[in-house]
């Protein structure tokens, strides 16, 4: 007979599917301005960098901003902790600044806006994600995360089709309405933790000024080889998302040639398997662990993703669309389930900062490099005005970052030849024992 689930269980699964909501709300806002606002850039520009550096600015910020935030709200003490006063400060602005892009209309006005929408962005999901170490303990690390990813595939579908079937209407639309909508779900979630019984709050024990905590990050990072190789890695995954959630509309509109309502329900399709990979790699690597289904699941996106560059056949796309949406699930679910289990107690919001620091360096470098490949390569890949080239760069980011991949499972074997220490985390946060 099946084991009754505890009280603590219980709450802890509820928990789990909670914390999701946040998830669908930012991951919609965000799957929008990225995806909708290069179709609308091209009212003011024709250019691919400047598309580029408009949406690559993003990761600008989030060099500094979440690493910031994220150790602030370790150390912030209120009635309702140290993660949700940052979500309530942030929700507002972002909604507003994410229905007024929709009526930009110039370069400065645009990217004004969209620096506006991706600071709030991060002041409110670092304390949120850090939230995940807080209230779900490291057996279910990799179910938390499948269970995120799900709300996060529903989003960008959602966004996806969605989108481009209001953009067809009028196109500040999707931009009003997923003002909205995110507004509604943040409040929903947040009358849901005021309100949950038997809640606990994250306080620290022993607050540390901002910049000693920032220090002490640093020296955790610091001679951590799987940590360091874990930055790099996560940074070249979010160069290629970036890269294709910035231009796969506009490869699908201006380069093959389709309508933005018809491209929408192709992308939009893509997102079922992004899904499935989600759920099903969470599983897999709760099972057989995380770094061994990545490695698998690496090679696999990564040559998918270039197949694109070197043929616009319909048969071959179809085929292998599957297996690539299946990748791209992967790496939206276990990147941060790598690290969740080594975050020291105290320090949750500080690695969160440092994770997305490295997504960061990914989401500025991506769109950028991208938009310089595509203005390079118009003349090569001139049947689709160059943007084939966006997926030298999806698919060729994924495939290095299995040099890093290796010297995470290298830093791994290491730390478990030494033994344990019990001097802090292992060096490597990719565990296979999760």
């Amino acid at each position: 007979m099946a084991a009754t689930p505890t009280s603590a269980q219980q709450r802890e699964r509820r928990a789990i599917w909670l914390l999701g909501l946040p998830t669908f709300a930012l991951a919609l806002s965000i799957t929008v301005v990225t995806t909708y606002l290069p179709l609308i850039a091209q009212d003011f520009t024709d250019n691919s960098i400047v598309v580029g550096v408009l949406i690559g600015s993003e990761g600008l910020l989030a060099l500094v901003l979440p690493l910031v935030v994220g150790t602030w709200s370790d150390q912030l003490k209120s009635p309702i902790g140290g993660r949700l006063p940052f979500l309530i400060v942030a929700t507002p602005p972002l909604a507003i600044s994410l229905a007024l892009i929709g009526f930009a209309n110039s370069l400065v006005i645009a990217l004004g806006l969209v620096w506006l929408f991706f600071a709030a962005y991060f002041v409110a999901y670092e304390p949120y994600r850090a939230l995940y170490p807080d209230l779900v303990s490291d057996e279910n690390a990799g179910k938390s995360q499948s269970v995120q990813a799900i709300w996060r595939g529903a989003a960008t579908g959602l966004a996806l089709v969605a989108g481009g079937l209001l953009f067809d209407l009028t196109a500040w639309l999707p931009f009003v309405v997923t003002a909205v909508l995110t507004l509604a779900v943040m409040a929903l979630f947040l009358h849901a933790m005021l309100n949950e019984p038997g809640r606990r709050w994250h306080e620290p024990e022993h607050p540390k000024p901002l910049g000693a905590a920032v220090r002490e990050l640093r020296s955790l990072v610091a001679g951590r080889r799987g940590l360091q190789a874990y930055l790099a890695a996560n940074a070249l995954w979010e160069a290629s998302l970036g890269a294709l959630k910035t231009f796969v509309l506009l490869y699908v509109t201006v380069g093959l040639g389709f309508e933005v309502g018809d491209a929408a329900l192709i992308v939009g399709a893509a997102a079922v398997f992004v899904l499935a990979g989600a759920v099903i790699s969470g599983i897999l690597a709760d099972r057989y662990g995380q770094l061994q289904i990545l490695r698998v699941t690496l090679i696999v996106y990564g040559l998918g993703l270039l197949l694109p560059a070197f043929t616009t056949a319909t048969l071959p796309l179809v085929l292998i669309a599957p297996l690539a949406a299946f990748g791209g699930g992967t790496l939206m679910t276990l990147p941060y389930a790598l690290l969740m289990p080594h975050m020291p107690a105290g320090s949750h919001g500080a690695l969160t900062g440092f994770y997305s620091l490295s997504r960061g360096v990914g989401t500025m470098l991506g769109p950028l490099l991208t938009g310089i490949a595509v203005e390079v390569l118009r003349g090569p890949f001139d049947g689709t005005e160059g943007y084939q080239a966006m997926w030298l760069v999806c698919g060729g980011t994924v495939l290095l970052s299995l040099i890093f991949v290796r010297r995470m499972a290298s830093a791994l074997r290491l730390a478990e030849q030494s033994g344990p220490s019990g001097a802090g985390p292992p060096e490597n946060p990719a565990s296979d024992a999760t």
